[in-house]
């Protein structure tokens, strides 16, 4: 673009840029997202979002909380699009972000980046409305051809710096040496207003990782099916390629790679490898592991189950265990589904779901959130990786004295947010439809 960051100051005051200019931006978003695999590589510290749907005025107030682009590295995961009055804004900020700042700001594709979707739920209506035809929406359809189906997120800590306002709750309630801090909750003013610990593992004969409160460490190699000593691999977490990593464990840290998807897993996908075989550039079929992505739901069942959406599945807690052991993960967080309180966690953190548009179709009353993931800085802050065999991780982590352990999940620091005041919005006189929540 001519004046890419006078693009992104008009669209962030809220107003549309000319046609052609957003056709030379969807071209240069192609060229940038085409080079990009189905599985995009992202180093820690990262924030983590999920849907959007067309609600501006809350996005900005996500970058309020969360920070601005570039001085935070965003990751969004789809549905940016439908239902809300502002898709538009919305998307084409995030693009000329995406541009703009192509390292810091990573996109991936919703279930509402699609054809099919966008001419019933809202957006395509929105681009006739805005532009007088439908040029733009096929310009923005071309690009949702092109998004990543997924992010692997690498090098992040297994456990958080207490926030300025925590620290001193922190070393009030529990002791330096006797635990670390795993979670926090923060509202929208940088309060927190949860924190949970798990012990700190010690150099002994024992070395069995005790929790407390919430998301406790778990060991990935009980999943069912796996026997209690899991065969080495080859291959860096999230892959089955040859040549060995240890990845975001590196020497000291016990912190596997987090997988980012939309929606969930699918039965025909038991390794990230397999999301990179993946011909994206289409537009999202109805059945298949590319649908599974972006439509599946986790549940409190075992196995696999028929999704009550029609389309993806339901997967149980055994599945998400079994997955991540096999791929070296040690969480996977996803959005797709409306969750009141902004995040849940499940599977005992084994999966998180992250909702990023508060009171959602102007009407829901749920509060949003967003997820930060620190950088292990156990190793300098680098993600090591070796050839060959030796120091690969098996999925099981060794203690100094050689006994198995468990892998914990990332530290992570959920900022918590309500919809942005009515008095800094302006409602279009049309209402979307919102009786159907996808």
């Amino acid at each position: 673009m001519s004046d890419l960051d006078e693009a992104i100051a008009q669209l962030r005051a809220c107003r549309l840029i000319p046609e052609t200019q957003v056709r030379e931006l969807c071209y240069k978003a192609r060229e940038l997202l085409i080079e990009e695999g189905n599985v995009v590589s992202v180093d820690a510290p990262v924030t983590i979002c999920g849907d959007i749907h067309g609600q501006f005025h809350d996005l900005m107030e996500l970058f309020r909380v969360g920070g601005d682009v570039p001085d935070t590295n965003y990751l969004f995961m789809g549905d940016f699009v439908d239902r809300g009055f502002y898709s538009l804004e919305s998307f084409l900020l995030l693009l000329c972000l995406k541009v703009r700042y192509p390292d810091r700001m990573t996109l991936i594709r919703g279930n509402h980046e699609s054809r099919q979707i966008t001419t019933v739920y809202g957006f395509y209506d929105e681009c006739i409305r805005k532009y007088g035809s439908a040029n733009v929406w096929r310009y923005c359809c071309e690009v949702f051809d092109y998004l990543a189906l997924g992010a692997l997120v690498l090098g992040a800590s297994s456990e958080l710096e207490p926030s300025v306002s925590n620290m001193e709750s922190t070393q009030a309630m529990m002791p330096i040496d006797d635990g670390e801090l795993e979670t926090e909750v923060l509202n929208s003013k940088g309060e927190v207003t949860v924190s949970t610990y798990r012990r700190r593992q010690r150099s002994s004969s024992n070395t069995s990782t005790d929790s407390r409160n919430i998301s406790p460490p778990r060991d990935i190699s009980a999943a069912p099916g796996n026997s209690s000593q899991a065969p080495l691999r080859s291959g860096a977490p999230g892959t089955g390629a040859s040549g060995s990593g240890s990845g975001s464990y590196g020497n000291t840290s016990r912190t596997g790679a987090v997988l980012c998807v939309h929606g969930g897993l699918s039965p025909a996908i038991e390794s990230v490898d397999k999301i990179r075989l993946i011909d994206r550039k289409q537009e999202v079929p109805h059945e298949g592991p590319m649908c599974d992505l972006l439509w599946s739901d986790p549940d409190e069942i075992e196995g696999w189950g028929l999704s009550p959406r029609g389309a993806g599945f339901l997967f149980g807690g055994d599945i998400v265990k079994g997955f991540n052991h096999t791929n070296d993960l040690s969480l996977v967080a996803r959005a797709h589904q409306l969750v009141m309180e902004g995040y849940k966690e499940m599977f005992d953190g084994g999966i998180v779901t992250v909702w990023s548009a508060p009171n959602y179709c102007y009407r829901c009353g749920n509060v949003a959130a967003i997820m930060e993931l620190g950088e292990d800085t156990s190793n300098g802050g680098m993600v090591a990786r070796n050839n060959g065999e030796y120091g690969r991780s098996n999925g099981i982590l060794m203690g100094s004295s050689s006994v198995e352990s468990s892998v914990v999940s990332p530290g992570r620091r959920y900022r918590v947010f309500e919809a942005a005041a009515q008095d800094t919005r302006g409602m279009p006189a049309k209402k979307p439809v919102a009786d159907y929540f996808l």
